[in-house]
């Protein structure tokens, strides 16, 4: 496997920024990459694209190599049932399709979170749209924000005790969220002329030959090109047996640490749990693959 050996270029193409649950600025993680001695860096906030024009203008400002991305949700119902993400890595952010699947986001999430608000006022908790706007400042609303309001407010001690009582999985304020495809999140990247990649495959609760089953037969004719081989959270055993599904299924190695600031503090840039390591090679072989 001489197209997964390490070179002395390391770089990250997992982030987020606060565009969506990250805690640093598009700006913020640039700065933070240059001090981590990183070549290159992707910002892949969750269903958004709102912090790549900042993140870019900032590459430029500080010399450093910027990659458009993006961690979209989907969710699949065999070989098990499981949220999936599909990471988009190197599109091109102003691609007309790109644009309508955040439409289509954002609207599914505006509409979650108006059935969400009523439900809570069922159950002697309102919310306005604008207390739990207030806890996102101005970014995208998850049931985090809803549950730092609910304790702002008094319907709650703790985000846990939010969770628990109002809007976990189960509890009498949930409201299932509407997920896209995994092949429509795939066709969607690859149309905009991106790279599509299965995120930290050892995170869904499946084994490894349900994870090859769903490559080999769902995810590569839909275009999946890549899979994260390098990830912050695993062992020496899951990283080669993602290792061999990459191999064996002829994609692409990608890997990065998901940096989320202070959400996840003991997961650094670059660097995960400290012995992360991507090599810049892994970008350089799927930018040869990319199609404009």
């Amino acid at each position: 496997m001489s197209h997964l050996s390490d070179t002395v270029l390391p770089i990250d193409l997992h982030c987020h920024s606060y565009c969506s649950d990250g805690t640093f600025s598009p700006e913020g993680l640039v700065i933070a990459a240059k001090k981590a001695g990183l070549y290159a860096l992707a910002l892949t906030d969750h269903d958004t694209i709102d912090g790549l024009a900042l993140f870019h203008e900032a590459g430029k400002t500080h010399d450093l190599e910027t990659i458009s991305g993006i961690e979209l949700a989907a969710f699949t119902e065999l070989p098990r049932p499981a949220e999936l993400h599909i990471v988009g890595l190197g599109f091109d952010p102003h691609s007309p399709i790109i644009s309508s699947v955040m439409e289509t986001i954002k609207q599914s999430r505006h509409t979650r979170n108006l059935e969400m608000l009523e439900a809570l006022k069922r159950c002697g908790a309102p919310l306005s749209y604008a207390q739990v706007e207030a806890q996102a400042g101005g970014q995208i609303i998850t049931r985090a924000h809803f549950a730092n309001a609910l304790v702002k407010h008094g319907y709650a001690a703790t985000k846990d005790e939010a969770f628990m009582r109002y809007i976990g999985n189960g509890s009498p304020a949930y409201v299932k969220r509407k997920f896209l495809t995994p092949e429509f999140c795939i066709q969607s990247i690859v149309s905009s002329g991106g790279i599509a990649v299965l995120a930290h495959p050892t995170l869904y609760g499946m084994q490894a030959q349900e994870i090859f089953a769903l490559c080999k037969e769902r995810l590569i004719p839909a275009g999946l090109k890549a899979i994260e081989c390098r990830y912050s959270t695993y062992t020496s055993k899951q990283q080669k047996s993602v290792e061999r599904i990459c191999d064996t299924l002829g994609l692409l190695p990608s890997g990065g640490s998901d940096f989320h600031g202070t959400n996840k503090p003991d997961i650094l840039l670059g660097k995960g749990r400290g012995n992360l390591l991507v090599p810049y090679s892994f970008w350089e072989d799927m930018k040869r693959s990319l199609v404009r």
